[in-house]
C-alpha cells in the first residue's frame, strides 16, 4: 500500500519535509507530487487533495484525505503501529507528543526571521532578541527531554520519532543560518544534518527546481556545514558500466562521474540527486561498492 503525498519545493517547504520525513524514516512507502510555491501549481495540485489547502497533505491508500504534519503523524502511527513514528516506552511517547505539538505551533520568531533554505549557509543573520529567544526555548525543551527520558542516543526521546522529524525543519535553520546553540543543541543539529533520509530530502531540493527569489538574503555565505558529499559531475553521454538505473530499472540516459566511473540513470533527476549526495542513495552506493 503506498500513500500519495503534495509536497512543495523540497529546498524551502518545511512542512513538507517534515511531512515527507513521516514516511521514508520509518519506512512507509510514498509517492510524492510535487508544486512549486508561489505559483498556481500548489493549488491546483490541491484540488485532488480535497480538503487539504498546503503542503504537505496526505491521501491514505484507501482514498482518506489528511492536511496537517500533527493528524498525518498520528494517522500514520494509528495504521503503522510497528514502524515505531512514537516511542513505545509511555513516559516517552508523552513527551514526544508534546515537543511537536510545540513545535507544530510555537516559534513563530525564528521561522519568520529564518525561512528554510537547504540551498545555502550563511556566516550569521543577525538574529533579534525575539529569535534568541525561540532558540533558548528550544534549548530548554530539548534539554528537559532528555532528561525525562534518559535519552543516549542522538535524538531527544531515545530513538528517532515523530519530535524529531518535526524538530528536523528548525536543525536545517540553525545551520543554515549559523544560529547560536550550545554544544549540546549543535550537536543534535548534526545528528539531523546526517540523517539518511534529512540527506536525500536536501539531494533533492538542491536540483528540483530554479532557486525562489523570496528566500534570498544578503548575509555573507559559507559551506553547508553537514556531511561533505562525494565529489560527483554530471558528464555527457551514455556509456556507463551500469545499463539500468538504480532507481527504477529503466535503461540509462543520463551519467554522472565519480571517483574516475561512470554510472547511468534513467533520467536527469535521478542522476543529479545522485550527484548532489551519491552517499544520500544506498541503491547507488551498492553499485559503485561493487
Amino acid at each position: 500500500m503506498t500513500y500519495d503525498l503534495a509536497i512543495g519545493d523540497r529546498a524551502y517547504s518545511s512542512w513538507s519535509l517534515r511531512g515527507w520525513l513521516l514516511f521514508d524514516a520509518f519506512g512507509i512507502p510514498v509517492k510524492t507530487h510535487l508544486a512549486r510555491l508561489y505559483t498556481d501549481e500548489l493549488p491546483n495540485l490541491l484540488k485532488d487533495f480535497f480538503p487539504g489547502k498546503t503542503a504537505p497533505t496526505m491521501r491514505t491508500p484507501d482514498g482518506v484525505v489528511v492536511p496537517e504534519t500533527i493528524a498525518i503523524a498520528e494517522e500514520l502511527a494509528s495504521r503503522h503501529p510497528d514502524a515505531g513514528l512514537w516511542p513505545s516506552d509511555p513516559s516517552a511517547r508523552a513527551t514526544a507528543r508534546v515537543l511537536a505539538a510545540e513545535m507544530h505551533a510555537g516559534f513563530g520568531a525564528l521561522r519568520n526571521h529564518c525561512p528554510m533554505n537547504l540551498r545555502v549557509s550563511y556566516t550569521g543573520c543577525e538574529p533579534p532578541a525575539e529569535v534568541l529567544a525561540d532558540l533558548s526555548r528550544l534549548e530548554t525543551v530539548w534539554a528537559w527531554a532528555r532528561k525525562v527520558t534518559g535519552s543516549q542516543t542522538p535524538w531527544l526521546t531515545g530513538t528517532y520519532s515523530v519530535a524529531d522529524a518535526f524538530y528536523a525543519p528548525v536543525a536545517a535553520r540553525i545551520a543554515s543560518y549559523n544560529l547560536p546553540v550550545s554544544p549540546e543543541a549543535a550537536a543534535y543539529v548534526q545528528a539531523h544534518l546526517a540523517h539518511p533520509s534529512f540527506r536525500r530530502w536536501r539531494a533533492m531540493g538542491m536540483v528540483d527546481g530554479a532557486d525562489q527569489d523570496f528566500y534570498r538574503r544578503p548575509y555573507p555565505r559559507r559551506p553547508w556545514p553537514g556531511p561533505v558529499p562525494l565529489p560527483a559531475r554530471p558528464v555527457d553521454g551514455t556509456q556507463a558500466e551500469n545499463t539500468a538505473c538504480p532507481y527504477s530499472g529503466k535503461p540509462v540516459t543520463h551519467v554522472l562521474e565519480l571517483s574516475g566511473r561512470r554510472f547511468g540513470f534513467c533520467n536527469a533527476f535521478c542522476r543529479d540527486k545522485t550527484v548532489a549526495d551519491p552517499e544520500a542513495w544506498p541503491k547507488f552506493m551498492e553499485i559503485y561498492h561493487s
